[in-house]
């Protein structure tokens, strides 16, 4: 029989459905966490000897935070339909964690935007300083990729960019494209916040509701 009666009852359906949302929300940011760990164009500009992983640090928090979403979201679902006041004060508990890092996470990236961008700014530059192999093949690939040619400081060489039919700087191209990127990452950040928060509502009230049920009997 069910613990609790009325309105709470409505509460423990709403609960069940936001986990089922809040399940499906953790697979879309593994999705898009997948998107920017796996996408072409990233993975080209960010792989040689020496090219900074500040960017792939905050890709694989959303990757975690996309996987501990599913399995949080799961139980959660549990919880629910059981009446588990354990459980449910765990999934409580267990997104107050995910909020936290959520926060730490999307704070993190924003302070550290221009620090990002300047240290990818800076891989190219001595890729361009660098007269061997390695630099003339990591330029190239960041002279296709972004569509731009050399940096403010530096000459444009015409050997590196023979195709180049726009006047773009490499290091504005280089701050708009993961700029971008960041963005989609705070803005997914933000969207869980409120979504979890809204979840330790409902998981809270149900458990007081049960645990008052108890009481009663």
């Amino acid at each position: 029989m069910s613990k609790v009666q009325g309105g709470m009852k409505c509460v423990k359906y709403l609960l069940f459905a936001f986990n089922f949302i809040f399940w499906l929300s953790g697979l879309l940011v593994l999705a898009v966490g997948l998107w920017l760990r796996l996408d072409p164009n990233t993975v080209k500009l960010l792989t040689g000897d020496g090219a900074p992983d500040t960017f792939f640090i905050a890709v694989y928090i959303l990757l975690g935070a996309g996987g501990l979403m599913m399995v949080v979201g799961f139980f959660g679902c549990f919880g629910a339909i059981r009446e588990s006041q354990c459980l449910l004060a765990s999934f409580f508990a267990c997104l107050l964690i995910i909020f936290g890092a959520e926060i730490t996470a999307g704070v993190f990236g924003f302070l550290n935007k221009e620090q990002i961008a300047e240290e990818i700014q800076k891989f190219y530059s001595d890729s361009i300083a660098d007269n061997n192999i390695n630099g003339t093949a990591i330029a190239l690939i960041y002279h296709k990729t972004l569509n731009c040619c050399g940096a403010t400081n530096f000459e444009k060489n015409p050997e590196l960019c023979p195709d180049q039919t726009e006047d773009k700087d490499c290091h504005t191209a280089i701050l708009n494209f993961f700029d971008e990127k960041l963005f989609i990452i705070g803005y997914i950040g933000i969207g869980i916040a409120g979504v979890m928060i809204i979840g330790m509502i409902f998981s809270m009230v149900l458990c007081c509701a049960i645990r008052n049920s108890r009481e009663v009997i």
